[in-house]
């Protein structure tokens, strides 16, 4: 049963009725929405933070829709297959909360096309959004942004209730880790919740410095195709380690001294 004391909601936890792999996975998956939250790209309890399920390869971890990115914990997560069928639901009492059937289509779309991807973040914040909605796209205009140079894009189709939209939508993807829906917002995935956030976080990243360049109305400067290649490769699985290895324990230590709940 859910109960609600000074603002926060605590629901019954679920450690005790899942694998060990589950619980860490639903540590991790919350600590990842707390982290979008902090850093300013959550839509208050809009968009979905995604991570199969180790072991299952049906079956992955979701947001209940109607939390707020900032109040998510491990037990609060519901477990669905790929054909949106509930395997586990937490309970929230008379709140009844649910979950959100755009972000089933478009995340079950990832993971059931690329069983190497694992965790499968969208955002509708302001810079990703504003940067769907120009016709020019993300410019590879700084170091940061060059690791974008070969970005997918998906053109917008309206929200996404039709699962006729899938196939296009995974066309678009590729193999590739980001991908911007146009007129809409921004979308990464990865191997591990650290990976996606990772790439998630950097890709934000450049789309705030590409509104402020070109906010200053002046010429941007540009890059040789020859530098911006070499960077690219730079960026590239093969040439460096994962991304997200090194920073995610030290994030999880960082939402541990602000408020360890996540883990509940």
């Amino acid at each position: 049963m859910t109960t609600n004391t000074n603002g926060k909601l605590y629901v019954r936890s679920l450690k005790d009725e899942v694998s060990p792999q589950e619980w860490e996975a639903r540590v991790n998956l919350a600590a990842c929405y707390r982290l979008v939250a902090h850093y300013g790209m959550s839509d208050m309890m809009a968009n979905h933070i995604t991570l199969r399920v180790p072991g299952e390869e049906d079956a992955f971890l979701t947001n209940a829709y109607g939390l707020m990115y900032e109040e998510m914990t491990a037990s609060s997560l519901y477990k669905i297959d790929h054909e949106g069928k509930i395997l586990t639901k937490p309970d929230f009492g008379d709140l009844q909360y649910g979950i959100n059937i755009p972000g089933y289509i478009l995340h079950s779309a990832i993971h059931k096309a690329r069983p190497e991807v694992n965790c499968v973040i969208h955002t509708h914040s302001w810079p990703g959004m504003a940067i769907s909605s120009l016709e020019m796209g993300l410019l590879p205009l700084n170091q940061t942004s060059m690791r974008f140079l070969k970005i997918s894009y998906h053109d917008y189709m309206g929200v996404v209730l039709n699962l006729d939209e899938q196939e296009s939508l995974v066309k678009d993807l590729g193999d590739s880790e980001a991908l911007i829906l146009r007129n809409h917002g921004l979308l990464t995935c990865g191997a591990t919740v650290g990976e996606a956030f990772n790439w998630m976080h950097r890709l934000e990243l450049s789309c705030k410095a590409q509104l402020a360049a070109m906010a200053c109305n002046s010429p941007l400067q540009k890059v040789s195709q020859k530098v911006l290649d070499e960077t690219y490769m730079n960026y590239q699985p093969k040439t460096r380690r994962p991304y997200g290895v090194m920073e995610w324990p030290g994030m999880l230590r960082f939402l541990d001294r602000m408020d360890s709940s996540f883990r509940e």
